[in-house]
């Protein structure tokens, strides 16, 4: 029996996709446009975000290769920023890190030309030192050295994508990793002001303080990807 061709398990593949409603990475379904999806990365460019405290893309470091965003590996470039900001919002977005590898992403930022705020960790947990030196609170879609996530809360292996979630809307926010729950809180309460106290964040002026801001893609020095990087008012 004859084999089909890889060129016919695209065509099938794409056809079936679209049949389904299904998105290919980097882009929207008529559903999620219906819903107020919008794409804050195209797959194709840097449109639509900027080196930190800059008017415009990094010139290194940052890379767009086969439709994901990548910060490779000592590239340097600096965090960058979208040029829109944002207060209520959900945020979906997949991401894998290489081995050993640390990175985040931010949202909340007291001062936008900072790249300090909320940040949901994205880590080789047990690979990166700092997984392992600071406690679940510094593991993935933590709120970083401030609430561990979820023991429910599971990673891909490192180098496959995983699927994460920001929900922040009011003075509640979540993190979502792979479909579970990994840390809820509420901007303003006692819980999340305590954890601040106990964190590197506790003489930070702003810090956990509801705010509109950019989001924010961590340059750690390490290679990290992203697709699919979507957003909308919830």
């Amino acid at each position: 029996m004859n084999r089909p061709n890889s060129l016919y398990l695209f065509l099938l593949t794409s056809a079936a996709l679209s049949v389904s409603g299904a998105a290919q990475p980097n882009d929207l379904t008529t559903e999620e446009k219906a819903d107020g999806w919008h794409l804050l990365f195209n797959g194709k460019n840097l449109d639509g975000w900027i080196a930190i405290g800059k008017t415009a893309a990094p010139e290194k470091g940052w890379v767009v290769e086969e439709g994901t965003l990548k910060h490779v590996d000592k590239g340097g470039g600096g965090d960058i920023v979208t040029v829109d900001s944002y207060d209520d919002f959900e945020l979906t977005w997949e991401w894998k890190v290489a081995p050993a590898a640390n990175g985040g992403l931010k949202y909340n930022l007291p001062d936008p030309k900072k790249g300090i705020g909320c940040e949901y960790q994205l880590i080789d947990d047990a690979g990166n030192p700092d997984g392992q030196r600071g406690g679940r609170k510094h593991q993935t879609a933590s709120l970083y050295d401030v609430i561990e996530p979820s023991p429910a809360a599971k990673t891909s292996a490192v180098g496959q994508w995983n699927s994460s979630r920001i929900l922040v809307k009011g003075n509640h926010a979540e993190h979502w990793l792979n479909g579970v729950k990994t840390v809820e809180f509420e901007f303003g309460s006692e819980e999340l002001k305590a954890g601040v106290a106990k964190s590197k964040f506790k003489d930070t002026p702003g810090w956990g303080i509801k705010t509109k801001s950019p989001i924010l893609l961590q340059d750690h020095g390490d290679e990290i990807s992203f697709r699919s990087i979507k957003i909308r008012k919830p």
